[in-house]
């Protein structure tokens, strides 16, 4: 158990009943589990000024830059669902 590391939870329950006082301890670990939030920071500035560079200095055609900017923004949208969880968990809904 690693009380120390950054990507280990560990949590500590004290507990006082008739017969004496006890802890109980038990650790989580979070590495690879969520990603960090600095990282998924990073994504979006990337992503971001990525779109801003095409949308300024590549000449083209002002419906393909909206479908251009459509088809990123979906899927940097789904890209943050499967980040926090939220698309992997809708894989368990049976219809």
């Amino acid at each position: 158990m690693c009380v120390a590391c950054v990507n280990d939870v560990t949590i500590l329950i004290f507990y006082i009943t008739l017969s004496g006082a006890g802890l109980i301890t038990f650790g989580v670990n979070l590495k690879n589990k969520v990603m960090p939030l600095l990282t998924i920071l990073i994504v979006l500035v990337v992503a971001g000024v990525l779109l801003w560079l095409v949308n300024s200095y590549i000449p083209m055609d002002s419906k393909i830059k909206t479908i251009l900017n459509v088809v990123v923004v979906i899927i940097v949208i789904i890209w943050l669902l499967k980040a926090f969880g939220i698309l992997g968990a809708l894989g368990n809904i049976n219809v």
